[in-house]
């Protein structure tokens, strides 16, 4: 697929207002093409990320640390694929390492590459997951998403304030029941 141009996204903009009943020559809506698109490029960076060079740097002096690492309540705004309308919550990651850590801003920052693109909440549970997975010296990885969507909350049902929860484990948290429910009273444990 070949990329649009800015000014096409900026033309498309203005025929969405159009559409939408405004003239997109009236003075508050001039320069919201333009503005659309700037932020579009902020919106969905994560498209033009790579979670790799992210997860690279594993720190090895950690003392014979072998327990659990846990990093909840990291923010994050999405956008559903199916109506481009903003989802937003947190996520909550564990692992077990073997033979080093990741900086803890690593892990935010991998919720950043994936929930910067137009996403669904489950692929966005599995991405992370397979992520860490792939990079990292961990015994095994836990991966939760608590998220309220826009596209439930102000349009079709609108049941404001709903969450989503989704949950994806490898190692010891999917084969032991008991290391999902110290990963999910720690989590609440708020």
């Amino acid at each position: 697929m070949i990329r649009p141009s800015r000014e096409e996204a900026e033309a498309a903009v203005r025929t969405l207002l159009a559409w939408a009943g405004d003239n997109p020559d009236r003075e508050g809506l001039r320069d919201t093409p333009a503005r659309v698109a700037k932020a579009y490029e902020e919106i969905f960076a994560g498209y033009r990320q790579d979670p790799g060079p992210i997860l690279d740097t594993v720190f090895e002096e950690v003392e014979g640390y072998g327990e659990m690492v846990l990093v909840r309540d990291i923010p994050f705004f999405s956008h559903c694929e199916h109506h481009m309308a903003p989802f937003f919550g947190m996520a909550h990651i564990a692992y077990y390492p073997d033979g080093g850590v990741f900086g803890l801003s690593k892990l935010g920052r991998l919720v950043d590459v994936y929930a910067r693109r137009l996403q669904t909440q489950e692929t966005m549970t599995a991405q992370i997951l397979a992520a860490l997975d792939a990079r990292l010296h961990s015994r095994g990885a836990a991966v939760m998403i608590e998220a309220e969507h826009m596209c439930m909350s102000m349009r079709g049902v609108r049941k404001p304030g709903a969450l989503t929860v989704t949950m994806q484990f490898s190692g010891p948290f999917k084969s032991d029941p008991a290391e999902q429910a110290r990963f999910l009273s720690l989590v609440r444990g708020r």
